[in-house]
């Protein structure tokens, strides 16, 4: 794995991470409701799909985290296309910006690791 590759991977892996402490944590708070532009009413209504939602990418930021560990390029491009395919779907279901924060960070690291 090159160091690139390991350093996007790295990136991926703390924006899930960061992801995770929005959705988990301060969903209903200010900065999470900032965040994703949710009312207070709303946040306080889906607070547990939320939580839901910040613990798979709990699951995503691990699994990079152990790609990274072990140097296993197969458990980083399983990683990374799971999060690609998140980040395409959030795109076009959710907000076209998931394609640009999510989608296109992974989908660079996924081209590091071919090179």
């Amino acid at each position: 794995m090159s160091l690139a590759a390991s350093i996007v991977i790295a990136l991926v892996a703390l924006l899930h991470v960061y992801f995770l402490v929005l959705e988990m944590f301060l969903w209903d708070k200010p900065a999470g409701r900032r965040a994703f532009g949710l009312s207070a009413e709303f946040a306080a209504q889906s607070k547990t799909l939320a939580a839901n939602q910040g613990l798979y990418n709990g699951f995503l930021a691990a699994g990079l985290v152990w790609a990274l560990a072990t140097q296993r390029v197969d458990v980083a491009m399983f990683f990374l296309g799971c999060v690609l395919i998140a980040g395409i779907y959030g795109g076009f279901t959710a907000s076209r910006k998931i394609l640009l924060v999510q989608a296109l960070p992974a989908a660079i690291g996924l081209a590091l690791l071919f090179i």
